[in-house]
């Protein structure tokens, strides 16, 4: 049995510790097992680049979860990419990188292969074990859910996202303190989020549940209001922005500042509608899609609301690399283990699939099909304690 991980796409708070829990796994319940890690995900798989595990690793597995990232690196490296893996070299002329990348597999005599990554990262892998299959090659592959936006179909819950909300509230926690250094302000902590909100509504509601352990002194106007939150902006709802300005505006009076949580990709359709009004060029792509890093939603509130809002000073405040980039912490730790050692149990078993709760099978802890992995899942905005929390949030 010769075992090898892949950590592949943008970083979670889960890298480290799951490979650190299938180490611990393997080596402890399989004594022959041979153990490889590819560097810099699908990128060292196409150039061969790999680090054995050695069973020295064995007394030192806690080290695994003191870090945030991944120790064997990752890129954002596509296999269906064929273009940019000729012009970074990865493959050569005439050659595919599912090609290569099978050759290779074959080559270390892999016989499974955990790729801890989103959706992108675990259907190729599933692509691999399936080309390798119709070449008489036996190769089992077992992914772990790693998206700290939490957009995995049907899983209820990827992993890190958890430590992601976690560590964008300890982010706010500091950067909501320089309301104190101006009349007016306007704060707006912009929270990783294309196209789910989920991370900024879980990211709101953890800050929130901090707050109620602070103690305020109205009488100096250490209030809580002030360091509240007051509007929360998700790419799954229509922002009517007459209607919150009116709102924010009663808001910025009573206590001289603002505090918004936006995703990356909400409001686009307000701001697409205020651009055609100006008739200003809208940036798109040659699919007809938005450019969303040519308007940056982030600054263009800013604009927007510093005119609207009265704000003599505003700040936008990114927390991303500082969320993601976190160890797990003790709620994700307990879901990493979890999966990773129902990864372990599937692999050999011979099962393909991602581990995760099933929502469409009583959130069960299983190993789920390839084939009904898919990204884009949007956070339900009927979630009873989003709700309950906008409903706080309204009253203030």
């Amino acid at each position: 049995m010769k075992i090898a991980f892949l950590t592949s796409g943008g970083i979670a708070p889960c890298l480290s510790a799951s490979i650190g829990r299938l180490t611990e796994n393997y080596f402890n319940k399989y004594p022959k097992a041979e153990i490889i890690g590819y560097l810099n995900g699908y990128k060292g798989l196409l150039l061969g680049n790999s680090i054995p595990f050695n069973r020295t690793l064995t007394s030192k597995i806690s080290s695994f979860y003191q870090f945030g990232g991944s120790p064997l690196g990752n890129s954002r490296v596509k296999l269906t990419n064929i273009d940019d893996c000729l012009k970074n070299n990865y493959i050569k002329n005439g050659q595919t990188p599912l090609e290569v990348a099978a050759n290779q597999l074959v080559k270390d005599k892999i016989t499974i292969l955990h790729t801890i990554g989103g959706d992108d990262t675990n259907t190729t892998a599933a692509d691999l074990s399936n080309y390798l299959l119709k070449n008489n090659y036996k190769l089992t592959v077992v992914g772990l859910p790693k998206t700290v936006d939490n957009d995995v179909y049907p899983i209820k819950q990827t992993l890190g996202a958890w430590t992601a909300a976690e560590q964008g509230a300890i982010f706010f926690e500091n950067v909501v303190n320089e309301n104190t250094t101006s009349d007016k302000q306007l704060i707006i902590h912009e929270v990783m989020g294309r196209n789910c909100g989920w991370l900024t509504a879980a990211t709101a509601r953890e800050y929130r549940k901090r707050l109620n352990n602070f103690h305020f002194l109205n009488e100096i106007g250490l209030v809580k209001e002030k360091w509240d939150i007051h509007a929360i902006f998700l790419p799954e709802e229509k922002i009517n922005l007459d209607q919150e300005c009116r709102r924010l505006s009663k808001i910025m009076t009573k206590h001289d500042c603002v505090n918004i949580f936006l995703s990356e990709g909400a409001g686009l359709e307000v701001i697409i509608d205020q651009m055609e009004r100006e008739k200003e060029t809208i940036p798109r792509d040659a699919f007809g899609h938005v450019r969303l890093d040519e308007i940056n939603p982030g600054i263009w509130f800013a604009k927007e609301l510093k005119k609207r809002l009265g704000a003599k000073k505003v700040l936008v405040q990114k927390s991303g690399y500082f969320s993601r980039s976190s160890k797990a912490n003790e709620k994700d730790l307990e879901l990493i283990f979890a999966c990773a050692d129902k990864a372990v149990e599937a692999a050999n078993s011979g099962l393909n699939g991602v581990i995760g709760w099933d929502e469409d099978n009583k959130n069960i802890l299983s190993c789920i099909d390839f084939s009904r992995i898919k990204g884009g899942k949007k956070f339900n905005v009927n979630t009873s304690w989003y709700v309950e929390m906008l409903n706080e949030i309204h009253k203030i």
